[in-house]
C-alpha cells in the first residue's frame, strides 16, 4: 500500500495490550477483494469497529502475532 501512494496515518501499539504493531490508512480496505487476492492464513482475520466513539475502522488482523493493517469503514477511496 505504501508503494502504491496510500497514506499511512498511524503505525504503532494501539488501545490494547492484546495489539502488538497496528498500520492504519487512509482508504477503505474492501476486506472481501483484498482477502481473495492476497490469500492470507487462517489466522489473519477481518477485524470491524463500527463504534462511532472510540473511532469506527475495518481491515485485517493476525491472531497470532497481534499486527493489523486498519483502514476507514467509509470514504471516498477504496483499496483493493
Amino acid at each position: 500500500m505504501i508503494a502504491a501512494g496510500e497514506k499511512e496515518t498511524y503505525r504503532g501499539a494501539t488501545w490494547t495490550t492484546n495489539c502488538r504493531e497496528w498500520v492504519y490508512f487512509d482508504v477503505v480496505l474492501e476486506t472481501s477483494a483484498l482477502a481473495a487476492r492476497f490469500k492470507f492464513p487462517p489466522c489473519v482475520k477481518v477485524h470491524e469497529n463500527l463504534d462511532e466513539k472510540s473511532g469506527t475502522e475495518r481491515g485485517f488482523e493476525c491472531t497470532e502475532c497481534k499486527d493489523a493493517i486498519m483502514g476507514l469503514i467509509s470514504g471516498a477511496r477504496v483499496y483493493r
